[in-house]
């Protein structure tokens, strides 16, 4: 079975947990989508790189999805979803790129 990388899982849990919300108009669904990406993707980080980076990276993961909101009012919904999944993709691969 192939292995899905910690980046894409992350990416895909902030932009797939607002998609989810969004569709739904549940929030709280999009947030379970969310938290289980999130959970999936800390487990992989802390698996590959240790507790530290796991530690830190789950932070930027939280911090992207608040961060959006704010973000999502200057350029608009979709396209800060797609920053901060872009930006906490782009942390995990370095993350976990350097501790292989």
């Amino acid at each position: 079975m192939a292995k899905v990388p910690a980046a894409a899982v992350a990416a895909g849990g902030l932009v797939g947990g607002y998609a989810v919300a969004r569709w739904t108009r549940k929030r709280p669904l999009g947030g379970v989508a969310l938290a289980a990406a999130g959970g999936a993707a800390a487990y992989e980080w802390n698996r590959q790189a240790g507790p530290r980076a796991a530690a830190a990276l789950t932070t930027a993961y939280v911090a992207a999805f608040a961060g959006s909101h704010p973000l999502a009012k200057k350029v608009g919904a979709w396209p800060a979803v797609f920053t901060v999944a872009g930006a906490v993709a782009a942390a995990s691969w370095v993350v976990t790129r350097r501790a292989a």
